[in-house]
């Protein structure tokens, strides 16, 4: 099956202000964030893109439009199922107000309990994500084959969620996961399991990630979905 880059959004002004942005409209990348984001396009230029999706929000398609740029007739497809959680009343507070509520213990330690207030469940923001995400890379399977690579822009807390499914992970251990913003985290989906290939990477080279020609004529290999004993 193809690979997914799951791209989180550049630094956006509710980053650095302590405030958790949800699904806020108008919350933009600041200077910093455009910068992370350029910077995350150039690492991802010389790869062969199939597809870029992002989260309807404007942090995730700037974002998204930049990564664009590098690839001539490529444009962004917005997927819903990839936007922020619903945080509900939550939306829009400060991070060190939302500390004292009771809930956020449970956030912490329990996510998978957790309905925000006039919001979303922590268990359907993964569920609509990770759909999303194996609903775009089947299609690609067939419309670009096995060795298709896409990218999807999302958020921490969702991409998190994401990772968490593909190393079969209960959503209850996601905190333990980092993911920076304009970091990349790639998952290959094989028929029997996914592969998370790079967590939370900001730095290393990218053009391994594109499979290589067989080495005979004919069919191409096909895919294993078996992991390598002792390393590669």
């Amino acid at each position: 099956m193809p690979t997914v880059i799951l791209v989180r959004h550049g630094r956006s002004a509710a980053n650095t202000s302590g405030t958790l942005a949800g699904r806020t409209p108008g919350v933009k990348l600041d200077e910093t964030g455009v910068q992370q984001a350029e910077a995350v396009a150039q690492r991802l230029a010389g790869l062969p893109l199939a597809a870029i999706v992002t989260s309807p929000l404007e942090r995730c398609k700037q974002t998204a439009a930049l990564i664009a740029k590098h690839h001539d007739g490529l444009r962004p497809a917005t997927d819903r199922r990839l936007t922020e959680c619903g945080y509900g009343d939550w939306t829009g507070q400060k991070i060190s107000t939302l500390a004292k509520d009771p809930l956020w213990a449970v956030v912490q330690q329990h996510p998978s309990a957790v309905t925000f207030p006039n919001g979303e469940s922590m268990r359907a923001m993964q569920q609509r994500a990770v759909d999303a995400v194996r609903a775009h890379d089947a299609a690609l399977a067939q419309s670009h084959g096995d060795g298709a690579i896409w990218v999807a822009v999302s958020h921490g807390d969702v991409i998190k969620a994401i990772v968490a499914d593909a190393l079969a992970q209960h959503l209850d251990t996601f905190q333990r996961i980092v993911v920076d913003t304009a970091s990349t985290t790639i998952i290959t989906y094989t028929a029997t399991r996914p592969f998370l290939v790079r967590l939370n990477d900001s730095g290393s080279e990218l053009a391994s990630l594109v499979p290589k020609p067989p080495a005979k004529k004919g069919r191409p290999k096909k895919q294993s979905s078996d992991a390598v004993v002792g390393g590669r």
